[in-house]
């Protein structure tokens, strides 16, 4: 197993690659499973891993961390008992549409459309017009989407 934090890829419902790190660490009494587990219980109820997100294959998790495949699977089947993901056989293991714990999908419209009100106040702010804000935010969100898929 490698010590210190660790990529792995999972691919979002618009088909982007995703990074998630994970963290394991061997010399703890939480077995290496429930590590896992409750990292990616964490990412799927803060939103990281939203609705719809594929995981890698417990192969790829596997190989990507260093641990025996029987690990990541009971890692992914109770992560499935608690009903955050849904294996689809050969489709793969998804995070469900409502997975338990997460934040609520009105809360995180809500939550959205905070973040728009301030960004359009500071446009009108800054006195930029429409068509320039529209085309700041695409590369905000460009540039985002890029480091994410970097490394």
């Amino acid at each position: 197993m490698q010590t210190g934090p660790t990529i792995a890829d999972s691919i979002d419902p618009t088909g982007r690659r995703r990074r998630l790190v994970i963290r394991l660490d061997a010399n703890v009494s939480v077995p290496l499973y429930e590590q896992l587990r409750a990292q990616l219980s964490v990412m799927v109820a803060v939103g990281h891993l939203v609705a719809g997100s594929r995981l890698p294959t417990v192969r790829d998790m596997a190989d990507a961390l260093a641990l025996a495949p029987g690990t990541v699977a009971r890692a992914y089947r109770e992560l499935e008992a608690s009903g955050a993901l849904e294996g689809r056989g050969r489709r793969g293991t998804f995070v469900v549409d409502e997975p338990p714990h997460s934040e609520p999908l009105q809360q995180r419209r809500e939550r959205l459309a905070a973040a728009a009100d301030r960004f359009a106040f500071e446009v009108r702010q800054l006195g930029v017009d429409r068509d320039s804000a529209h085309q700041l935010l695409d590369e905000a969100l460009t540039r985002g989407a890029d480091a994410e898929q970097a490394s």
